[in-house]
């Protein structure tokens, strides 16, 4: 199993725990296990098979330890077993749902039987959840709104989630003696926020054997249908994959074919037609003659375009600006110099000061800030006004212990239901870098949400705006403002849009990014880390930079620190930052 996977199920079995009710050490201990599991870069299975070495991880004591061992070895273990036979994976699926933790989960499981989706929606349309402890009128509202937006994503994974389990798949192809290239195409390779299924295509070895490496990797739990040349098969985690061994001959016409989109290659059809010729996955031809089919850019080049990255081929006008030899240099991974949208064990992260730096330092990064909450989310250990002062001595006293990156004081505040910020003006000067998200009140009318928005984009000190629309994909509906007139107030004031690079957030969306670019905007890519391993899911807010067809200039923290502390709003009447000037330092000596 990969790291994501034991993960999961050892936080499923801590929700299945908290559901019936058992002691909170024990619910925290899984927890615990599945942090410590999904953070590992090294793979789990490596560390199952070394004698002590998972109870050597902190979190991991003997006996958790014993149980990860039984899921790298047989995909399960007795105990996660018994829990699913008194608690159905799918009433384990309710705490999914934007408003439904576990004590709620459990109630409706034991004062209703509910067992299923469908029976959760009859229940809720009936008005039998209201009077249930804990419920009421709103809840029940909410949970119909949950199951609405829950189904709209039914059949897709989260990018994120998938990622460690295709490659795991693509490597265990391309280990098999022979295999020259294996390639992940469709929606995967588009970088799109969710996937219903995966494509995986190869080239080289003896198709046997590749089907065989394939089919029998520890994540498939069924396979769909097996031939010479493709093999299909269902993962325990419910995602279809569909191999494809290809000539190599016209392995470029393939993977251009199965990346898609479908009109895209539409687009890229109605070209070849034009010349009199035709173009579908086995190549590019003129009658029985190949014109192009062994590369994608030779396929582009015969057609008169550049090479279109994969995250563009949406048919929005990537074809007319490769004909135009006008495609962008979309922004990547190794262009940012920073992550500032990092917490800390101050507020509700899960590692501290120190090795939130580091892990910053060791990306390469040459600065990075620190953005605790502020104290409206109480239950975050949010920051009221004594407590950033408090904080202005600690950022001070971590700058002198790391003195290879520059650490910005930064805060994120609370935007609250008027548009007021949850600090004063004068706490907000203390800081070096002031971002303000929404973490309440998301169903307003359009009209109030929009002039909330406005009114907090106002204020002087705000710099960005962070995971605009608060959405969680697949959960919560994103706050329903007039997207084009905040980014036009945010360009006009300075104040940056951010993409969240947090897996269920990736917030703005490629298409509101898209738009903010378009209105002027400015943008940040920030990870929202609560954890140093998350720094790491960067990638995805990136991806998603790159769908909307972002360069590295529309980034803001791709700048040098000097050059970013020029360009981002200034602080009224505020002393110049103090933050050390490590301008100097270099991301992999490009500067």
């Amino acid at each position: 199993m990969t790291n994501a996977e034991v993960a999961r199920v050892l936080e499923r079995i801590a929700v299945m725990l908290e559901i019936e009710g058992a002691n909170s050490f024990r619910v925290r201990a899984y927890r615990e296990g599945a942090r410590v599991i999904g953070a590992q870069g090294g793979s789990v299975t490596a560390l199952a098979g070394e004698a002590g070495a998972l109870e050597a991880l902190k979190g991991i004591g003997k006996d958790l330890a014993g149980r990860i061992r039984d899921l790298v070895a047989t995909g399960t273990t007795p105990m996660y077993d018994e829990l699913r036979s008194r608690v159905p994976d799918a009433v384990v699926d309710f705490t999914e749902l934007h408003g439904l933790g576990p004590k709620r989960v459990k109630t409706l499981f034991e004062a209703l039987d509910i067992r299923d989706r469908t029976a959760l929606e009859a229940a809720a349309k009936a008005g039998r959840l209201r009077d249930l402890p804990g419920f009421g009128e709103k809840v029940e509202q909410n949970v119909l709104k949950a199951l609405a937006t829950a189904s709209q994503w039914a059949g897709r994974m989260l990018l994120a989630r998938a990622w460690p389990l295709a490659h795991a798949l693509a490597g265990r192809v391309a280990a098999v003696p022979g295999v020259t290239r294996v390639e992940l195409a469709g929606s995967f390779r588009r970088r799109r926020e969710t996937v219903g299924d995966l494509d995986l295509l190869a080239c080289g070895g003896e198709s046997e054997r590749v089907m065989t490496a394939f089919a029998e990797h520890a994540s498939v739990a069924e396979v769909l249908g097996r031939g010479e040349t493709k093999c299909s098969v269902r993962l325990r985690e419910g995602l279809q994959v569909d191999l494809r061994v290809v000539p190599e001959e016209s392995f470029g016409a393939a993977l251009l074919y199965f990346t898609g989109s479908k009109q895209h290659n539409i687009e890229l059809r109605r070209l070849a037609i034009a010349r009199g010729w035709s173009l579908n996955e086995y190549g590019l031809t003129h009658g029985e003659r190949v014109v192009a089919a062994r590369t994608e850019e030779e396929i582009y080049r015969a057609l008169g375009l550049a090479w279109i990255p994969p995250e563009l081929r949406e048919a929005l006008g990537e074809v007319e600006l490769a004909a135009a030899d006008r495609l962008p240099r979309l922004v990547e991974v190794a262009d940012l110099r920073a992550d500032l949208h990092v917490h800390t064990t101050r507020s509700d992260g899960r590692d501290d000061l120190d090795a939130m730096i580091a892990a910053a330092e060791a990306r390469g990064y040459s600065y990075v800030a620190i953005t605790e909450h502020s104290k409206a989310l109480a239950m975050a250990n949010g920051f009221d006004a004594a407590r950033v002062r408090e904080s202005v001595q600690e950022i001070a006293a971590a700058r002198t212990r790391h003195p290879g990156i520059a650490v910005l004081h930064g805060l994120e505040v609370d935007i609250l239901a008027d548009g007021a910020l949850d600090l004063d003006d004068g706490t907000l000067a203390l800081l070096d870098w002031v971002i303000v998200s929404i973490h309440s009140r998301f169903e307003m009318e359009p009209a109030a949400a929009t002039e909330r928005v406005l009114r907090a984009l106002a204020n002087p000190f705000v710099q960005a705006f962070g995971h605009p629309t608060g959405r969680l994909i697949g959960s919560r509906e994103p706050v329903p403002f007039d997207v084009e007139r905040v980014a036009e107030a945010a360009a006009a004031a300075g104040v940056a849009m951010e993409i969240n690079a947090s897996p269920d957030r990736l917030d703005l969306s490629d298409v509101h990014a898209r738009l903010a670019r378009k209105r002027g905007c400015r943008l940040v890519v920030n990870t929202d880390a609560h954890a140093a391993a998350q720094l790491d899911q960067v990638r995805f807010g990136v991806f998603q930079a790159r769908r909307a067809g972002l360069t590295a200039a529309d980034v803001l923290n791709t700048l040098p620190l000097d050059e970013f502390r020029a360009a981002i709003r200034p602080r009224p009447g505020a002393p110049p930052a103090r933050m050390d000037d490590t301008s100097s330092h270099t991301r992999r000596d490009r500067d």
